[in-house]
């Protein structure tokens, strides 16, 4: 009963208090005046009377309580005539309300600068910085890669513009991308479509813009009215690198016009099915694409060699001891990959190359030494009819289709089509294609839209079986739409994963940095042009011998071919490389046997 007598006292008590500070502000000073008065004027009188000496008269005692409370309330305390005793106190009060007044008003205007920069609406004031806008999971890798291309730069920034709240964007790239170095993440919150707010991240004087698609149904509305809004900032300013992508072919033009000269737009869904039909027909390529695209390893670069005027590009191949030749870029800003060896290099050429960084692509004193004799003369490769299983359907498969029958000759090829769903597969021999490739649905946010990467999760599952029952494992290649999926997803040494939104943000990010490989990548996923391949070894040197990796170099060199690395099938299960070693060392001695390949840029066989 006690206890709950007394919860009923502190009930009323909070239930009062609440109604007290309801009131007017009148009120509120009044109350707290009494109540102030109520504890400082008993004490003072304590005070004194505990004090030494204690004074002995009424009126003694009375100034002194009153000096204490003077003192207490900073109303001066004075003593002596009343007037002077009143005019202090009025003096007291008339400095305690202009110093609380400044006081209340310093902190009014810091809490509102405060809340200002929390909604992330103050202006950036920097100068060659990346600025990104829009908001989708893309913006992690984004922001991961661009950290790591300024991990050698002092002072780097990262402007990012999106309709989400400022703190929350923080905190999302804090916990998905982590510690970013050297670079400075600013982030602002408003719509990347309004000019007035665009103009808060400096687009004017940044050196790139990236702008990314919200994923949704109107995403590409979305990017062209964002293009717009930025040439409105923009005007006549330098232009920047902008970089954007869409999904839908329709909105491609558009896009284009909306970013002008300096823009770069990407197709998603074309570049997507040109990877998905050149892994089917290249197992690993995947692998080797992600090596490439990151800014972790090995890269494309373009530079300048004075050095190598007038030499030939044969000649360039065994150039550089820590960087793979691939081709060069005229003055046009066109990139001839993997040219003829007898082509001259002129003042004007620049070279494209894969390195580590500008400070690995140094030209050697001396030409690099190969041994002639591990060349091999190997005899046309045997092809027999090509059995293809495409297992799903979305909006990309036609586009899948097209590009199978641009890389196949329509007499020694077969495509067949099972659109069942993820147990589709039994019944099927399987086995019997020489490669899979597995298509999710339309991504959630369409109509009856399934999971898609659950859908090819599924799918994995019933084909590794397969695989297991049968012994023997299977070329699949997968598309999937989140990376995480990638990392649980069930996979074989044959298994090639083209996970799209990551794959559109490393070649977003790539061609921010170096704007002139937008063409080189046109080129590595058309059909007919210059690709990557992965051949057998046995192509280029004797199987089962120790070489040089610059012996597999001149070797290639000798049948038209740039090498850039290979594959050793031994290590196909292993992660993270998978067997794939780009840019190897060309003194780095290997032995390649009949399952390894050879990592080339060649045309198409």
């Amino acid at each position: 009963m006690r206890g709950r007598a007394g919860e009923g006292i502190r009930t009323r008590l909070r239930y009062w208090f609440d109604n007290f500070l309801a009131r007017s502000t009148l009120t509120l000073v009044a109350g707290l005046t009494l109540a102030c008065l109520a504890v400082v004027v008993p004490a003072s009188v304590a005070q004194v009377l505990v004090g030494r000496p204690v004074p002995t008269t009424l009126a003694g005692q009375a100034a002194a309580v009153w000096a204490s409370v003077g003192a207490t309330l900073r109303v001066g305390g004075a003593v002596g005539a009343p007037a002077y005793v009143v005019l202090s106190v009025l003096l007291a009060l008339v400095s305690l309300l202009f110093v609380s007044t400044l006081v209340s008003v310093i902190t009014t205007g810091m809490n509102d600068k405060i809340l200002e920069l929390r909604l992330g609406r103050s202006t950036i004031v920097e100068q060659r910085h990346t600025v990104v806008l829009g908001w989708s999971d893309q913006v992690f890798p984004v922001i991961s890669e661009l950290v790591t291309a300024n991990a050698h730069r002092r002072r780097a920034t990262v402007a990012l513009l999106a309709p989400r709240d400022k703190v929350e964007m923080e905190e999302q790239i804090t916990t998905r991308v982590g510690a970013t170095g050297t670079t400075r993440v600013v982030c602002r919150s408003g719509s990347p479509t309004d000019p007035a707010v665009l103009a808060r991240v400096s687009p004017r004087t940044a050196s790139a813009v990236i702008v990314l698609s919200p994923g949704d149904h109107e995403g590409d509305r979305t990017v062209v009215r964002t293009l717009l809004a930025l040439g409105a900032v923009a005007g006549d300013a330098p232009a920047a690198t902008v970089v954007a992508a869409v999904r839908e072919p329709a909105h491609h033009t558009a896009a284009v016009l909306a970013a002008g000269p300096g823009g770069r737009i990407l197709d998603i869904d074309t570049i997507t099915a040109r990877l998905l039909a050149q892994c089917a027909r290249q197992p690993g390529l995947s692998l080797v694409h992600q090596e490439l695209l990151d800014f972790a390893g090995c890269e494309f670069h373009i530079v300048h060699e004075p050095a190598l005027t007038g030499r030939t590009y044969g000649e360039a191949l065994l150039s550089y001891a820590r960087s793979c030749v691939v081709g060069l870029l005229g003055p046009g800003g066109r990139p001839a990959l993997n040219p003829p060896s007898a082509t001259v290099i002129t003042p004007a050429d620049r070279i494209v190359l894969i390195t580590e960084n500008d400070s690995t692509a140094v030209v050697s004193d001396e030409p690099l030494p190969f041994d002639d004799s591990a060349a091999v003369e190997a005899a046309p490769r045997e092809t027999g009819p090509a059995r293809t299983l495409l297992l799903g359907w979305n909006r990309r498969a036609p586009l899948i289709i097209e590009q199978l029958n641009r890389y196949a000759d329509a007499d020694a090829a077969r495509l067949d089509l099972v659109t069942g769903g993820p147990r589709a597969a039994h019944g099927l021999d399987v086995l019997g294609y020489d490669s899979v490739i597995v298509l999710g649905p339309e991504a959630a946010g369409s109509v009856g839209a399934a999971d898609p990467d659950y859908h090819v999760l599924e799918t994995l599952l019933h084909l590794r079986a397969a695989e297991r029952a049968a012994g023997h494992s299977l070329h699949v290649t997968a598309e999937l739409s989140d990376d995480q999926d990638r990392l649980i997803a069930p996979m074989s040494p044959g298994t090639d994963f083209v996970v799209s939104g990551r794959l559109i943000s490393l070649l977003m990010t790539q061609i921010s940095e170096n704007p002139r490989t937008a063409a080189l990548f046109e080129e590595l996923f058309t059909a007919g042009g210059n690709r990557i391949h992965l051949g057998p070894a046995a192509e280029y040197v004797p199987v089962g011998r120790e070489v040089a990796f610059a012996d597999v170099v001149a070797s290639g060199r000798r049948r038209g071919r740039s090498v850039i690395g290979y594959r050793l099938h031994a290590e196909s299960d292993t992660g993270p490389r998978y067997g794939i070693r780009v840019n190897p060392g060309k003194e780095e001695r290997v032995v390649l046997g009949a399952a390894d390949t050879v990592i080339a840029v060649m045309r198409d066989l």
